[in-house]
């Protein structure tokens, strides 16, 4: 590829431009069919400060022809197709056009420019009209030394194209990890976890009220850790997980290692007590101050059947707020929560680790659709 300098006065032409004081949009504001960007030199939303419908005679572009807009301030570069409103800054903004101008070599121009103009004017050496006028962007020529407009557009396509490939890659690479990390083959729910789903939808779902740990149909036995361990009196770098009442990582505030003895069991939950953080601990761990172990009381808690208790806990524990005296371990025994049951008013057990598993799946077929909504308006966007 044969490239050449060139100002950027000899491949775009300054264009007139009529600038609107923002403090003078209602007045100039009209009924009317079509609204319009405003501009401004934000580097946020391309620059769009908003859509306003305003009086004829302050449209800029008014035939939408290509055209690049280059703030001189902050040398952010943006690209319309369409009229558009502009904001008062003492001309500080160059409207540029070209007959050669297009969606696809204005991305590879504007780049170009970019490259430029960013290492060569700042805040206080301002990109000008007239300064930009006399910049000089490398750009690529034909054999004859004329700008090479069809591989510019070409170069972008490859690029536009290239991405496409890497975002379904991206999926295929996301989705595998997230069905791994959940344990699943596969994101489409079966007929069992279908009819869970249904059933909730439908509210036919009975739940019974069971209190936390207080009297005999209590579901957790509640207790203190055998010992609770200093944060400032350990040393970080162990075996087993040192449970606080932080909100961040599970609770875990790092690892060590101490007299085995006084570890809690696993598959537990470690509930904080002041901040009201409960977190599943699947292995053995040692504990911090103000820490309660919550031991479940009919089956050995996992995984799903621990994600659905702690979140219904943490519904029910909405209302407190950290530093509270007031949730103490008496409260916590005390605080009630609902539980799917069968017909026999027992704890619906086989409904728990389903329901769970259904909503992993709706999530990642969320993140999953999601992402192909992004793949699809993409390709269409380059197909444009």
């Amino acid at each position: 590829m044969k490239t050449k300098q060139f100002k950027i006065s000899e491949i775009l032409q300054w264009q007139p431009q009529r600038e609107i004081d923002p403090l003078k949009i209602n007045e100039l504001t009209i009924d009317g069919k079509y609204t319009y960007p405003f501009y401004g030199q934000a580097t946020l939303n391309h620059g769009i400060i908003s859509y306003e419908t305003l009086t004829p005679d302050v449209l800029n572009n008014k035939d939408g022809k290509p055209t690049i807009l280059i703030h001189s301030n902050n040398q952010n570069i943006v690209y319309l197709e369409t009229p558009f409103y502009l904001k008062d800054g003492h001309g500080a903004t160059s409207v540029l056009q070209s007959n050669m101008l297009n969606e696809k070599n204005a991305l590879y121009i504007i780049t170009c420019i970019k490259k430029v103009i960013t290492k060569k004017f700042a805040y206080n050496d301002k990109a000008t009209k007239i300064a930009l006028k006399n910049t000089y962007i490398e750009l690529p020529v034909t054999n004859t030394g004329k700008i090479d407009y069809s591989f510019m557009e070409e170069r972008i396509r490859e690029l536009e194209e290239e991405r496409i490939r890497e975002l379904e890659e991206e999926r295929i690479r996301e989705l595998s990890a997230y069905l791994s990390i959940s344990g699943l083959d596969s994101y489409e729910l079966n007929s069992s976890e279908k009819d869970t789903i249904k059933q909730f939808q439908d509210n036919k779902v009975k739940y019974k009220v069971y209190k936390l740990g207080e009297g005999n149909e209590r579901l957790f036995d509640i207790s203190s850790p055998k010992k609770r361990f200093n944060a400032n009196t350990v040393t970080f770098g162990g075996r087993y997980p040192y449970v606080v009442r932080s909100s961040l990582n599970n609770g875990i505030r790092g690892y060590i290692t101490q007299d085995e003895c006084y570890l809690n069991p696993a598959k537990t939950i470690s509930f904080g007590q002041d901040t009201a953080t409960i977190f599943y601990q699947e292995k053995p761990y040692f504990t911090g101050d103000k820490i309660k172990v919550m031991s479940y009381r009919d089956c050995e808690l996992n995984p799903e059947l621990a994600c659905y208790l702690l979140t219904v806990m943490r519904k029910a524990f909405q209302n407190f707020a950290w530093g509270q005296s007031s949730f103490n371990e008496n409260v916590l025994k005390n605080m009630e929560i609902s539980l799917p049951v069968d017909s026999n008013d027992n704890i619906y057990f086989p409904y728990l680790p389903r329901f769970i598993k259904a909503q992993e799946k709706l999530s990642i077929k969320g993140v999953v659709e999601w992402k192909d909504k992004i793949i699809n308006t993409s390709k269409k966007c380059i197909q444009k």
